[in-house]
This record gives C-alpha cells, sequence and structure tokens, in this order.
C-alpha cells in the first residue's frame, strides 16, 4: 500500500520523483503528490486526487527547476476519505512529511499538544507534521527521535525540513522503507520498493527499525538512539532494469503470465543437484525436514491457497498434520503451537504486515520458522530462521501470477525434500518428482502458445453478472485461485467450490446465466466431478470444461465448451491448470475494457491491518 519515493541530487528532482511514482502506481492508491525543496528553501507541494498523470499535468503547469531534492507520494486511503486536502505531502511550518503506515494514538496527541487549530485535512500524518514543527528547534535528528518515542503504530516517514536543503531524513517502524546511493555516488534515494531505485542504484538497503535516516547528495548516515552511526548489509538488485517494463505486451499482468515457464526455471535449477532436491542454496539445514511433528502454513489470499495446495500433498505424501491459517486471524485465534510445529510463512513481497505479525508470533510462542518470499532483505525474510526465495523477478501487476506458480513450486520442492529426507521417497522417486518439476515449464509453454483457444472460452462470461467454478481435491484449491484472479480484475462475483458441496445449497443459485468453470484433472476423483458436472447443466448452466485426454468422457460433445490441459501426473496438473485460469480471468478483464494492471481497491502490498 502506498508509495513513496526520495531524492537528493543532480538529476531534475521533478522528473525523478514523478516517474518514480509511476513506477509505484502497481502498489495501490488513490491519489498523489509531490514536495519540491527550491533554493529558496521554499517547499512546494503539488497534489491531487487520481492517477499520477493527473499530477504530471499539475505539475506541467507550474515546474520548479531548481529544486534541490523532493519527495513523491501514492496513497491509499485510511484515515480520512480520497480529496486533494487528505492527500500527501502534508505541510506544516517548516516541516514537509509523507507517510506510509497507521499511527493510532493521533487523536490523543492532537488534544494533548492542542493541534487542532493546526490541522486542516483528516488524517493522522498531518497531527504528525505539526508535532514535528511543534518540536523543531533547529535539530531535526532529535526532533524526529522525540516525535517517534510519542507514537503508537507503523510509520514508514519520509521527511524535508525547509531550513535544511541539502538534506532528506526517514525513519520507519514496522512499515517498510529502502535507501541506496546513485550509482555514480553524486545522488541518493528513498523508496518504498526497489523497482523505483532500479535504474539509478546498482545495490540498496532496508532502513532499520528506530533509526533516523539522513540523506545527502551521495552519502546516507544511519544513527541510532545514542547518535552512533548505524553499518547495514547492502543488497544488490540481481535482475535487469528491462524486468521492471511491459517487453512490448499491453499489460503487465500478461507479461508476467508469459514469464512463468522461465521463473519456474530460475527457482527449481539453484535446488536441483544430481537430480535431486538440495537446499543448500537456502541455507536450511538437513534436520528442519525430520524434526517435526506437525506444520503451520500461515498465509493471505493468493499465497494462502498455495499454502491449501502444500497442505493437500503433504498430508497425502507426508502423512503429516498440516493446518493452513489466514494470517489476519492467526494471532486472534488463540493457535496450538510449540517447537514440534513447523511454520511456514507465504508472502510474495515479505511485507504482508498480517504474515509478519503472525510469524512474530508464533516464534514468541516457540514455534520455528520457514518463509518464503520473493523480496530479498523483506521485513518476513530478515525476521525468520530459515528462508527460501522464490526467485519470481518483479512482479507489477497487482494480480499475482508469477509469485503464485514460483510459491507453488518452491512448496513442491519442500515436498519432494522432506519425502526424501524421511525415507518416504526412495532416491528414484525423488529424481522422478524433481525431473517433473523440470518438465513443468515445456508443459506450461503448451498452454501459453494455445492461448487464442482459451480467449475462446470467455465468450459467455464476459456479460455475466455471477459465475462459479466446481472440483474437487488438488483440482478445488487450483479454482480457489482462479476464482480469486476472476473476482480481483474482471469484477465478476465469482465463487469456487468443492463440487459435492453443490448440492448442500449452492446449486439453487444456479441459472441458465451463470457460466460454470469444471476442472476435472485427479483421476481418482474424475468421475464424481463429471458427475457434480452434469448436476449444474441440468439446471441449464452453461458449462467450460478444462480437463485432459486421459480424463474418458462418455459424451464430450454435450458440453459447450471443453479445453484440454496437457496430461500430467495428477499432482502436478495444478500448474497448468492455473495458467489457463488465469488467462480466462486476464482475458475477461481485457474484453471488459478494465484496466487488467490495476484493479479498483487493491494494493500489491499490503503494510496495514
Amino acid at each position: 500500500m502506498c508509495g513513496i519515493i526520495g531524492y537528493i541530487g543532480h538529476r531534475n528532482v521533478e522528473e525523478v520523483l514523478l516517474k518514480g511514482l509511476q513506477t509505484l502506481e502497481y502498489r495501490g492508491y488513490d491519489s498523489a503528490g509531490v514536495v519540491l525543496l527550491d533554493s529558496n528553501g521554499t517547499a512546494q507541494v503539488q497534489k491531487c486526487v487520481g492517477k499520477v498523470q493527473n499530477l504530471i499535468v499539475q505539475c506541467k503547469k507550474a515546474p520548479v527547476n531548481d529544486a534541490l531534492c523532493g519527495m513523491g507520494h501514492t496513497r491509499w486511503a485510511t484515515h480520512g476519505g480520497v480529496t486533494n486536502l487528505n492527500a500527501h505531502p502534508h505541510q506544516s511550518g517548516k516541516v514537509t512529511l509523507i507517510h506510509n503506515g497507521i499511527i493510532e494514538n493521533y487523536q490523543e496527541l492532537a488534544n494533548e499538544y492542542h493541534l487542532a487549530d493546526q490541522v486542516i485535512s483528516e488524517t493522522d500524518t498531518e497531527v504528525v507534521a505539526a508535532l514535528l514543527n511543534r518540536f523543531y528547534e533547529g535539530d531535526p535528528v532529535k526532533t524526529i527521535r522525540t516525535v517517534a518515542s510519542k507514537l503508537k503504530g507503523t510509520y514508514a516517514f519520509g521527511i524535508i525540513f525547509s531550513d535544511i536543503k541539502d538534506k532528506l531524513f526517514a525513519i520507519r517502524h514496522v512499515s517498510p522503507i529502502i535507501a541506496g546511493v546513485g550509482k555514480d555516488k553524486k545522488e541518493a534515494f528513498l523508496s518504498s520498493d526497489v523497482t523505483a531505485l532500479s535504474e539509478y542504484v546498482a545495490d540498496y538497503f532496508v532502513i532499520p527499525e528506530d533509526v533516523v535516516t539522513i540523506l545527502e547528495a551521495g552519502k546516507i548516515t544511519l544513527l541510532d538512539a545514542c547518535d552512533q552511526e548505524v553499518f547495514v548489509n547492502h543488497l544488490t538488485i540481481d535482475w535487469e532494469t528491462g524486468a521492471i517494463g511491459k517487453n512490448g505486451y499491453e499489460f503487465y499482468m500478461e507479461k508476467e503470465i508469459m514469464e512463468q515457464p522461465q521463473v519456474i526455471v530460475n527457482t527449481v535449477m539453484p535446488r536441483c543437484k544430481d537430480g535431486l532436491p538440495d537446499l543448500s542454496v537456502d541455507h536450511i539445514p538437513d534436520d528442519i525436514w525430520t524434526k517435526y511433528e506437525k506444520i503451520t502454513i500461515i498465509a493471505c489470499g493468493t499465497a494462502m491457497h498455495a499454502g491449501l495446495v502444500a497442505k493437500n500433498l503433504m498430508q497425502s505424501l507426508l502423512r503429516l498434520p498440516v493446518t493452513v491459517e489466514i494470517a489476519s486471524e492467526y494471532i486472534y485465534s488463540d493457535p496450538v503451537i510449540d517447537d514440534t510445529t513447523l511454520v511456514i510463512a507465504i508472502s510474495q513481497s515479505g511485507e504482508t504486515i498480517d504474515t509478519l505479525e503472525a510469524v512474530r508470533y508464533a516464534r514468541k510462542h516457540g514455534a520455528d520458522n520457514l518463509s518464503i518470499v520473493n523480496v530479498k532483505g523483506s521485513t518476513i525474510a530478515r525476521e525468520s530462521q530459515f528462508v527460501l526465495y522464490t526467485n519470481a523477478g518483479p512482479e507489477i501487476a497487482v494480480a499475482s501470477t508469477k509469485a503464485y506458480i514460483t510459491q507453488l513450486v518452491s512448496l513442491y520442492i519442500l515436498i519432494c525434500q522432506m519425502a526424501y529426507m524421511r525415507g518416504i521417497f526412495l532416491k528414484e522417486k525423488a529424481m522422478q518428482f524433481m525431473s517433473s518439476l523440470l518438465a513443468l515449464p515445456g508443459q506450461i509453454e503448451q498452454v501459453l502458445a494455445d492461448r487464442a483457444s482459451v480467449h475462446a472460452l470467455t465468450k459467455d462470461m464476459i456479460g455475466a453478472k455471477d459465475l462459479f467454478m466446481i472440483g474437487r481435491g488438488l483440482d478445488y484449491t487450483a479454482l480457489l485461485e482462479g476464482s480469486l484472479k476472476l473476482k480481483e480484475i474482471s469484477y465478476i462475483h465469482s465463487e469456487a467450490y468443492a463440487s459435492g458441496e453443490l448440492k448442500h445449497g449452492t446449486i439453487a443459485l444456479i441459472t441458465p446465466e451463470t457460466p460454470v468453470i469444471t476442472l476435472i484433472t485427479q483421476k481418482k476423483l474424475a468421475s464424481k466431478e463429471l458427475s457434480n458436472a452434469i448436476e449444474v447443466k441440468a439446471r441449464g448452466a452453461k458449462v467450460v470444461m478444462l480437463t485432459t485426454k486421459a480424463i474418458p468422457l462418455e459424451d464430450p460433445s454435450q458440453w459447450e465448451h471443453i479445453y484440454y490441459l496437457p496430461a500430467l501426473p495428477s499432482e502436478f496438473m495444478i500448474f497448468p491448470a492455473v495458467v489457463a485460469l488465469q488467462l480466462i480471468a486476464f482475458y475477461v478483464s481485457k474484453e471488459k475494457g478494465l484496466d487488467v494492471d490495476k484493479p479498483r481497491n487493491l494494493a500489491k502490498v499490503v503494510t496495514v491491518e
């Protein structure tokens, strides 16, 4: 949620900030703004509701060509509605502030320090700006520390003091923010996301919590509570700048769907040695695979759906009890965990606040933890005992595709390793399992090459108000993700159901105007799934069937649409199935003329509870 960009250096400051905000648009926002500190010490603010493009048009009318430094922000409304007044940056006296996070005690602070007459917006952020200005007497570091000590909540602040022309300041608590010096060592950058910095910096670092950060042209200084300089580990940007472009595609989502074969290779190959799973690249000790009696998987949304797939396989292959917990509910549900539990957290960004808090809770209560994340140096990665990076590269579209597929692949590698180390898989079986993973890119390529046929399946879906997806076992878990994708980007009310549950109430909703997607790839469940598909067809539904030619159909002509997926072992069918479902969601959204990459009300990174 929200995007931050800060810059000090020799470039055109306004251009850097606006370009950075455009890069950060995918995070989700409803207003945008910039502040530019000019050579006269005037902090000039421009902000507006709507897209960054609106802000660009506004800035062109009153350009600031002599700016020395500045900050930009895209806001996702929490406190206060979507208005120009509530947009960031916020100013109070000599202080200009941008903020990601939520200040829980802002009303108390406003009352305690009599700030009501100084605050004109409805935001918690402006109260902090007024408080900074109240305590500011020329020492910015002391002022920031004083105010930070009074705050309850989460925050990543970028701060300008208008009487200090050559410095930007930052501090964070829980909410992530990163910084880096430019490649030419003559500029410095602040951002909520590495994607906005990749053009300018070779490496970066995550600002430690509660450390005051001072950015100057070519220099960044971090000071702890005792004014001692803090030194941090730098992270290298290990993907090319072009990776965040569209590479000729109309939408990021389409590009990212097409990248899935390659990111599977990137995830599997470093963890396969002599045909066997090998997690040594992740520095995960061998005993982690055999010492636990139960597993808890914690995640949200798409990542949680990946966890449900893992649960299905872990229980059937490993015979281990596995629970999948919605991260936002976990710490409030009095979970039963101890030192015999391995908690696996899954997060694309590594900053998902609900998942982060769940990891902290689990570790505090004695459980060991392994996290599967995509972003190196992210908060969840830093606070986990063991980390497996998914190597998906930057994912810009809000609806996750390639990050999900690499989460699945990572979980499959873990399952194979656990089965092998526990003696459930003999060497030959483990090698066969890994070989099936390595074959996936070619099989997914078949679906992608035939995407025009998948597109043709969507003609009855575009005008639908409701759509149902039905399946059993792993098919059901795939459909949960497919349904979420369709909801996210097409705004069609879509629900996935375990098809055996239809007769227990849901079938009452089936009408001739209700398309139904049925996924039938699990041979042991195929006859049951076909029976359920016949039930909805008998109620007039138009059925789109995704299956394989290995599944016998008595009369294929009775189905309006059939799409044949590549035939794989049952436990691997989820991969081509999910790719087909991603394509269906993409084409429905595109045909409806919607913004595929930036669906309404959604943010890519959820950093507030």
